[in-house]
């Protein structure tokens, strides 16, 4: 079943990485290297069933294939997932059997942190492998890659704003987040320099009360996040959380946020368009975090990096243009884009192999 799965997906290479010594499960996944090597994160998640972990990974890393051919990188997508639990099963010999096999791949897939992963957890993988994106800022890297996700968020927000309401004042319009973690909060923070209103919620009431303190944020139950009379419903946690339930409970006209696979299917995509809410395609908006670690691949520069991420306002129009141009929804309109980017560049019939990438720029120190 698992190559047909693949053949459904179309993925290059799946590969199973298991060191018992070190308690490592993992799988990495290679959905498409057209544009150049697989740039993905790493998550590590309590599945249930190596299936669970299985269908997770060939999803995620279709998503980066598609996310990285919308925002114009000259990567393809992959991802990885180990089978653990971040709160307690962590050690330096995981992370470095992990690094051990992507280093296998001699750069055909490259890491980067994701749920359950910080940069100390890279810091290991680094010790094995030059293939990691995200490293600590003494190596030449750029870090935490969550406010450049929060800061392209906003750029998408603007040209959300610029096409259903024919302006781009953030100010003037109230915002119902959904999701407080490190994307969530950031994006607060920009909401409120703008001087706007804001309604949160999440799992965890430390970081409501810090939303509320410090942003001025009002802060609604989990389920009444759905309710509030907002302009814009950002979700910024989990994904599938507009589907058949919440949809027609939400008040908003835009649906723009940070979070991966917000729509629960493609039937909701459809149904969201029908009743006229405009949505900001998921990962076309919250390429912020891969534009910023790609830079890594030829010498990471932060002020080039804040350009980058406003090139997702102009992603945002193009995808817009082409729902409009096709008589789609938009989710339809960013997977267009991106399968006419890959299928022009695809066609390149290059006389020379593209080689690995070198990461100038780089400092390995004692590695």
């Amino acid at each position: 079943m698992i190559f047909e799965t693949l053949d459904t997906f179309g993925h290059e290479q799946v590969v199973f990485c298991h060191n018992k010594d070190a308690g490592l499960k993992a799988i990495i996944a290679i959905h498409n290297t057209v544009l150049g090597p697989a740039l993905g994160g790493l998550r590590m998640w309590p599945y249930k069933t190596e299936q669970d972990a299985l269908n997770d990974v060939l999803r995620l890393s279709r998503g980066m294939t598609y996310k990285n051919a919308v925002a114009g990188l000259n990567i393809g997508g992959g991802k990885a997932v180990i089978i653990g639990d971040p709160s307690s099963d962590k050690s330096e010999a995981l992370f470095r059997a992990f690094g051990k096999f992507v280093d296998s791949l001699g750069g055909r897939y490259i890491t980067a942190e994701d749920v359950g992963i910080d940069v100390n957890d890279m810091e290991y993988v680094y010790r094995e492998t030059e293939y990691v994106t995200g490293v600590h800022q003494v190596h030449g890297g750029s870090g935490d890659p969550s406010p450049f996700t929060a800061y392209g968020t906003l750029q998408g927000l603007m040209a959300a704003l610029n096409k259903r309401f024919g302006d781009e004042e953030v100010g003037k319009y109230s915002y119902a987040v959904q999701g407080l973690g490190h994307v969530g909060m950031e994006f607060v923070k920009l909401l409120k320099e703008r001087g706007a209103k804001i309604f949160v919620t999440d799992i965890n009431k430390g970081l409501v009360d810090k939303a509320v303190t410090e942003y001025g944020a009002e802060a609604v139950g989990l389920d009444e996040i759905y309710d509030v009379n907002a302009d814009v419903y950002s979700p910024c946690a989990l994904g599938g959380t507009v589907n058949e339930q919440t949809l027609p409970r939400l008040k908003a006209k835009i649906i723009c946020g940070a979070a991966n696979n917000q729509l629960a299917n493609n039937a909701i995509g459809d149904e969201v368009s029908k009743r006229g809410i405009l949505y900001a395609p998921d990962y076309a908006v919250n390429a912020g975090g891969v534009m910023n670690v790609a830079l890594e691949l030829d010498g990471y520069n932060r002020e080039r990096a804040m350009r980058m991420m406003r090139t997702i306002y102009h992603n945002l129009g193009r995808i817009f243009e082409i729902a409009e141009r096709d008589a789609i929804p938009t989710y339809k309109a960013a997977d267009r884009l991106a399968e006419e980017r890959i299928d022009a560049i695809g066609k390149l019939k290059l006389p020379m192999g593209r080689s690995a990438p070198s990461f100038r720029g780089r400092i390995r120190g004692g590695h």
